[in-house]
C-alpha cells in the first residue's frame, strides 16, 4: 500500500480575484488529507472515505461515479468527493501510460469539505501523488500541481484556479497569478482559523460575483482592488526575513490588509453573517486582521494572533463550531508510507 499526504491551505489574500487573472498569495497548513492507494487484481474502484464531513462511507464501482449506491450522506456532497477521486485516478493512469487497473483507496482527512481550506486540492493532490507511485512513477511536485489543477478544472467546469493545487503540492506560501505560480519565503505567520461548521456552494458563489462584476463597472474595479492588496502583501513578505518570526510590525500591516480584502469580499456578496461575526469577534480579541478564506458563503475565517486571545474569542463567539491555530506547512504533497512496485494483473470489470 502507497499513502500519500498534502496540505491544506488558508488565503492570506486574493480569493476570486484569482478567477480573473489577478493574484493571489495562498499559504499551505498543517492540516493535511491522507489517501492510501492499493492497485487491484480488476479495474475496479473500491472507496473508502473518512472524517470529511460526511460521516463516512464507502463506495465501490466501475467505470463511473454515477455507478454508486445510495449512502446516508448528502448526494451532492458525495458526488463531488467521488468527482475528484475519480479525476485524480484519472490523472494518475495517464501519467503512468497505464489503463483498466483498479484501485482500493482510502481517504482521510483532517479538512472539512466545503470550509475554505482546500480540502478537494489536498485529495487530489495526495491521491495523485499515491497512484503514481503505486503503478511504479514518481513524479515531481510541479507536474502533481499540474495534474492537480486540471483534475479540478474538469470537475469545477472549468472555474477552477491554480492557487489551491499549486500550494498543496509545493506547501509553505505561494504567488499564483494566471499561470504564473511560484513559491514565496515567508515566515511563519500566527494563523488562528475559525469554522462554523458549514460550507458555501462555491460554484454559486463564484457565478454571483462574476454577474456583479459584468454588470457594474465598481464590481470590476473593486476585483482589481484585490489585486492591489495581494501585491502589497507579497511585498511585504518579500521584505520580511523568513527565518525570523514574524516581527508586530509585519504583522500590523499585513492585518490591515486582510482587515480591507474582507471588506471587499463582503461587498462583492461572498461573506455570510457567520463569517462576519467570526472576523469582528477576532478583531475584538485583538488579531492583527481577520478575513474569511476561500469561497465564502459559509465555512472558515483566517486571522493572525500569536496571543491565544483570537482562540478564545472565537470559542465562545455564537456560530463559531470549531478553532484552531494552523502552523504554516512548509512541506508540500509527500509519500507517508510504501513505494513504487508493480500492480497485479489486469482485469475486467464485473
Amino acid at each position: 500500500m502507497t499513502v500519500s499526504s498534502a496540505p491544506g491551505k488558508v488565503y492570506l489574500f486574493g480569493e476570486h480575484a484569482v478567477v480573473y487573472g489577478e493574484p493571489a498569495v495562498p499559504c499551505a497548513i498543517e492540516r493535511r488529507a491522507t489517501v492510501s492507494v492499493e492497485p487491484r487484481a480488476d479495474d475496479h474502484i473500491r472507496v473508502t472515505a473518512r472524517d470529511l464531513s460526511l460521516d463516512g462511507f464507502t463506495v465501490e464501482y466501475s467505470g463511473s461515479t454515477g455507478d454508486h449506491p445510495d449512502v446516508n450522506v448528502p448526494t451532492p456532497l458525495v458526488e463531488a468527493a467521488m468527482g475528484y477521486i475519480d479525476a485524480a485516478v484519472e490523472q494518475a493512469l495517464d501519467a503512468a501510460s497505464r489503463e483498466n487497473v483498479g484501485f482500493d483507496i482510502t481517504v482521510e482527512s483532517e479538512i472539512p469539505l466545503g470550509a475554505g481550506l482546500g480540502s478537494s486540492a489536498a485529495v487530489v493532490v495526495a491521491g495523485i501523488d499515491a497512484a503514481t507511485r503505486a503503478l511504479g512513477v514518481e513524479l515531481d511536485p510541479r507536474e502533481i500541481a499540474e495534474r492537480a489543477y486540471r483534475a479540478e478544472y474538469e470537475v469545477q467546469d472549468g472555474q477552477a484556479s491554480r492557487a489551491d493545487t499549486f500550494c498543496s503540492a509545493m506547501g509553505g506560501a505561494v504567488r499564483v497569478e494566471a499561470d504564473d505560480c511560484r513559491t514565496l519565503d515567508a515566515p511563519n505567520l500566527p494563523f488562528v482559523v475559525g469554522f462554523d461548521g458549514g460550507a458555501g456552494d462555491t460554484g454559486a458563489l463564484v457565478a454571483g460575483v462574476r454577474d456583479l462584476r459584468e454588470r457594474y463597472e465598481f464590481a470590476a474595479d473593486t476585483v482589481e482592488t484585490v489585486g492591489d492588496i495581494v501585491r502589497n502583501g507579497e511585498q511585504l513578505l518579500a521584505d520580511a526575513d523568513p527565518e525570523e518570526p514574524p516581527t508586530d510590525e509585519l504583522l500590523a500591516e499585513l492585518g490591515n490588509l486582510m482587515d480591507f480584502n474582507h471588506g471587499l469580499l463582503e461587498a462583492l456578496g461572498v461573506s455570510s453573517r457567520s463569517l462576519d461575526n467570526m472576523v469582528w469577534a477576532a478583531r475584538m480579541a485583538g488579531a492583527h486582521g481577520a478575513k474569511l478564506t476561500g469561497a465564502g458563503g459559509g465555512g472558515c475565517i483566517v486571522a493572525l494572533d500569536p496571543t491565544p486571545e483570537t482562540e478564545t474569542g472565537l470559542r465562545f463567539t455564537p456560530g463559531c463550531e470549531d478553532v484552531f491555530r494552523a502552523e504554516l506547512a512548509t512541506e508540500g504533497v509527500r509519500v507517508e508510507a510504501g513505494h513504487a512496485g508493480d500492480t497485479p494483473t489486469e482485469g475486467t470489470a464485473e
